[in-house]
């Protein structure tokens, strides 16, 4: 060995981001194994590596021992005084084994062991590099697909891309540029496995992210999502700032901020309803495009189950195409939501009102009492009127005694 050695692990330092003694661990090792089965010695070994000079020493190390019955692993104490009087019985001392002849098979070995640990290095960069990506959103090309994943390039490494992670609206073609969202990092012993996804909640959330500030820095809080890829998405935000209009903000002037969002995901829809803390209000904004006329809560359930009642023109609406409207709205709240037309509700509560529908009850009200009032007083003053022309019969005790 020489300095050409130091040199060259300090550039494999540099390109590869291997440290060096990482390297020189793994080459002492390979020296061990490769004296050992090249020289066909089974003994104890020692490998020494001089980073500044690039020397390496190899060393038989004995025990010292009052019996000596395998001279390769032990040395009589008598032998061992004589090379320093300080030894005792149980030191370990290192003779220098170096071969002469230390040639190209023992350096072979070597370098097969050497680049397998610097592999192995690689592997534990590469996985703390991408280990800090789980749970965010990455740009890759995908490569090629077999049987069971799409294979997307992300730089350093193959991510795969499940079926069950598979959009069903999209086709995956060679050399096509996607965001996909990092769901696990695995340290594999064939090296870091990186697992990515189009079909999770966690990539609606990264977009919005991306496309929307006031969700970056918190202005606006992402509270929930319910997701059925490919088709349609719910989203619930709240503001953290009374003064600023969180569907507004999220959907952007003329929609163009959720429009981004969808395009990305290949056009599936979104909804970007209003959270409230009043479970009917949230129940009612998460049914949205349908109207609701009042939210029915079953005290006696425990499983958080909510009757919704509807106009009957708008039942269709609020079930959504095979159900996904009222299905998604669940899953954004959940709450176990049943949906009924109004005209099968016979009695609805004032207190399941809404404020705005009392008030207009009680005007019309009113205006009821108002219209009916006239007819009355003129009914009051016909009855008069009858009675002033109706002869007035005079009773016995007003006529006059004979």
């Amino acid at each position: 060995m020489s300095k050409e050695m130091i040199q060259a692990l300090d550039a494999l330092e540099q390109e590869k981001g291997v440290k060096k003694e990482v390297v020189i661990e793994a080459l002492e090792a390979a020296l061990v194994s490769a004296y050992k089965r090249n020289y066909n010695q089974a003994q104890n070994v020692d490998v020494e590596f001089d980073p500044k000079q690039g020397d390496i020493h190899v060393y038989a190390v004995k025990e010292v021992t009052d019996e000596v019955f395998d001279s390769r692993l032990e040395v009589s104490l008598k032998d061992a005084l004589a090379i320093n009087k300080a030894y005792e019985i149980g030191d370990q001392i290192k003779f220098e084994v170096t071969p002469k002849d230390f040639g190209r098979i023992a350096a072979q070995t070597a370098k097969q062991v050497i680049m397998q640990r610097v592999r192995e290095a690689e592997r534990s960069i590469v996985y703390d590099e991408y280990s800090q990506y789980e749970d965010e959103i990455l740009q890759g090309v995908v490569e090629r697909r077999d049987n069971r994943f799409i294979y997307v390039n992300l730089g350093k490494i193959e991510a795969v891309l499940g079926r069950q992670d598979q959009m069903p609206n999209e086709k995956y073609e060679a050399h096509d540029r996607i965001k996909v969202y990092v769901t696990k990092v695995e340290n594999t012993s064939k090296g870091p496995q990186v697992f990515v996804s189009r079909t999770h909640p966690g990539l609606v959330k990264r977009l919005f992210e991306q496309e929307v500030p006031e969700i970056f820095d918190g202005t606006v809080e992402i509270v929930n999502i319910a997701r059925e890829a490919g088709d349609r998405t719910k989203i619930a935000v709240r503001a953290t700032n009374d003064a600023v209009d969180a569907v507004g903000t999220t959907v952007g002037p003329r929609g163009a901020r959720v429009q981004a969002v969808v395009n990305e995901l290949s056009g599936e829809n979104m909804d970007v309803v209003q959270w409230e803390e009043d479970p009917a209000d949230y129940i009612a904004n998460a049914l949205n495009p349908a109207q609701v006329i009042a939210v029915q809560f079953n005290d006696e359930d425990n499983d958080r189950s909510a009757t919704v009642i509807v106009p009957d023109y708008q039942l269709s609406l609020a079930i959504g195409k095979k159900g996904q409207n009222a299905r998604l709205a669940a899953k954004l709240t959940g709450y176990k939501i049943d949906i009924k037309p109004e005209s099968e509700v016979e009695f609805v509560d004032d207190d399941e009102l809404s404020e705005a529908e009392v008030e207009a009850a009680a005007a019309a009200d009113d205006q009821d009492n108002v219209s009916q009032a006239p007819s009355d007083s003129a009914e009051v003053d016909q009855a008069n009127d009858e009675a002033d022309e109706t002869p007035v019969t005079p009773s016995t005790h007003d006529q006059p005694q004979a």
